[in-house]
């Protein structure tokens, strides 16, 4: 974990306002598409980060590096009426925007206009800086979409993952998935904070070998 170095707050502050509110209005904006007015009922069709922003899921992102938004509210019946995958598509585009945003952050260092290195540098010893550089802000802003991304397609209730899973599993496996549906925010818990404090981080095994591949992929 980063230290909260005044760089490193703003930095993740920033991110926050951003791939948060990019992130739920994404799930809105799909959801309204497909004759669902839920989101737009409950003020969630807006990039305003306070309709999204939850209070402990925004600390956690500012001081682990990871966290969550207040989900927004669909109407599975609506969607299901306009097409079998339209619940899919409504869960897969929040995680699909941080992988856009993440790509579209990446564009200056492969055009040779932010060093990498430089990036890596002020991100790591930013410690005497008290303003975040166009680089650190940059791969941290790419870090943290792909760390949402990745974390909401583990396919888990409440995240995204657990409707995309539902979609395509096959109906064996989603008979199971919805077996363990009312426990998946208590699995979740056990595995974000119980687990690792006797050292088993599985969430860590599971994200970070993707994550390193994509940063390898983006960023060289």
């Amino acid at each position: 974990m980063l230290g909260l170095d005044p760089a490193t707050l703003i930095s993740r502050i920033i991110v926050l306002l951003t791939a948060f509110s990019v992130h739920e209005f994404a799930h809105a904006w799909t959801a309204d598409r497909y004759g669902d007015n839920t989101p737009r009922m409950n003020g969630r069709l807006t990039l305003n980060p306070l309709a999204h922003l939850d209070i402990m899921g925004s600390l956690m992102l500012i001081v682990a590096g990871f966290g969550w938004a207040k989900p927004v509210p669909v109407n599975p019946y609506a969607l299901g009426r306009r097409s079998p995958a339209a619940l899919m598509w409504v869960s897969l585009a929040g995680p699909l925007s941080n992988f856009l945003m993440a790509v579209l952050a990446a564009v200056p260092f492969k055009a040779g206009f932010v060093s990498l290195e430089a990036a890596i540098n002020d991100t790591y010893y930013s410690g005497a800086h008290l303003l975040p550089s166009v680089p650190q802000l940059l791969f941290e802003f790419i870090s943290v979409n792909l760390l949402l991304m990745l974390f909401n397609l583990i396919p888990l209730a409440p995240l995204d993952g657990d409707k995309i899973a539902d979609y395509f599993f096959p109906p064996a496996w989603s008979r199971a998935l919805q077996n363990i549906r009312p426990y998946g925010p208590l699995i979740l818990m056990a595995l974000l904070f119980v687990l690792p404090m006797v050292g088993v981080d599985i969430i860590g095994m599971v994200i970070t070998p993707p994550l390193l591949l994509l940063m390898r992929l983006l960023l060289g």
